[in-house]
């Protein structure tokens, strides 16, 4: 997904951007020798902020449903407007996937993480564009309310991917068929649902402070989707083979998502119900794997990471071995570490992350 990749990209240019603030704001710069200056430019030669701008403003080319007056992309138009009706539940909004019309809700839900995770982590530096990026976050995690009203099932998907991909139209003139699939206790999708409590989770905690009512509204509603994920195990792959592979396949199986979802209701909620819950079951669901990939399949990466910020932060000494793990991607990202195997663009972007965006739009 389009989107998916996109945020994944926006938290690196959030980085990024974080390291030419430090650069230009948070050192000296010696000016003894001007040559040893001009030569080595610095990373604030590059234009963070409007790459930044950019990257949120895309989010709204995708934007389903009802657009509000303050949407910046005016050439779109209303769209969707009926999805749902066929299941007679309201799943108008969302982002399509893509080029296509199709919205998917696994890499959705992923996207709506990532840009949380941006958010927290650097909403500081987003000035501008903090609101904006809001506004992202919280037209996903409107949708994927709509899709979870109903215990123990999720409306995972709405549109048909292969008649959708046999003719490229706009999504306000779209007539191909809005089908409606959904996980439940009948077939299950913990990959999905799991998946979907990591991002109403990582939202409830970008909306704590500015919305209080509503980031309540996210974490009870995540909590309850992640009890269903835990409770009826098994991949939405199986159930929904048809219309959701090869597009979103879950390759990596479920249990990497129940790994990651438990570690952002953890940080959300700070339940020791989570944190038992991942030390119980981590090795079980591969925390100890060596899978340097982390994108809207394979979520193993993510939890350590964010794993390793609560062992350093809160000295949770049970989460150690995270670190470790977490270490070794990092290390596999930083130019000219030993097992470095990321190449860069000018300017300083892991070049991997560019291609998966270009390659899925």
């Amino acid at each position: 997904m389009a989107c998916a990749n996109f945020s994944f990209t926006l938290l690196v240019l959030c980085s990024c951007f974080a390291t030419s603030f430090l650069v230009c704001h948070g050192f000296p710069v010696h000016r003894k020798n001007p040559l040893h200056h001009r030569h080595q430019p610095r990373f604030a030669s590059h234009n963070y902020r409007d790459a930044l701008t950019k990257s949120i403003l895309f989010f709204e080319g995708q934007r389903s449903g009802k657009l509000p007056s303050s949407q910046r992309m005016t050439w779109r138009r209303d769209s969707g407007l009926t999805d749902g009706s066929t299941m007679h539940v309201d799943l108008v909004g969302g982002y399509y996937d893509a080029g296509d019309n199709v919205k998917f809700g696994f890499p959705m839900a992923f996207t709506t993480t990532m840009l949380s995770w941006s958010v927290l982590e650097f909403g500081g530096l987003m000035k501008g564009e903090l609101e904006n990026a809001r506004g992202a976050i919280r037209w996903a995690t409107d949708y994927l309310l709509k899709a979870t009203a109903h215990t123990d099932t999720i409306y995972v998907q709405v549109g048909d991917a292969n008649k959708d991909h046999a003719c490229w139209e706009r999504p306000e003139d779209m007539d191909t068929p809005r089908s409606v699939f959904k996980v439940d206790k009948n077939s299950p999708g913990s990959d999905v649902a799991a998946e979907t409590a990591a991002a109403l989770a990582a939202a409830s905690l970008v909306f704590r402070r500015c919305d209080p009512t509503y980031a309540k509204l996210l974490l009870r509603r995540a909590i309850r989707v992640f009890q269903f994920a835990d409770k009826y195990r098994g991949s939405y792959s199986y159930g929904l083979k048809k219309f959701v592979c090869p597009f979103y396949c879950s390759y990596s199986g479920y249990e990497d998502e129940l790994l990651w979802g438990a570690a952002w209701l953890y940080k959300a909620t700070k339940n020791p119900t989570y944190l038992n819950y991942i030390q119980v079951n981590g090795q079980t669901l591969g925390a100890a794997q060596f899978d340097n990939t982390f994108g809207w399949d394979n979520k193993h990466v993510g939890a350590r990471i964010l794993l390793s910020k609560a062992f350093l932060v809160q000295k949770l000494q049970s989460l150690h071995d995270y670190k470790g793990h977490a270490d070794n991607f990092i290390c596999s990202l930083i130019p000219g570490a030993p097992y470095s195997s990321a190449q860069y663009t000018p300017g300083q972007a892991p070049i991997v992350l560019i291609s998966n965006v270009v390659l899925s739009s």
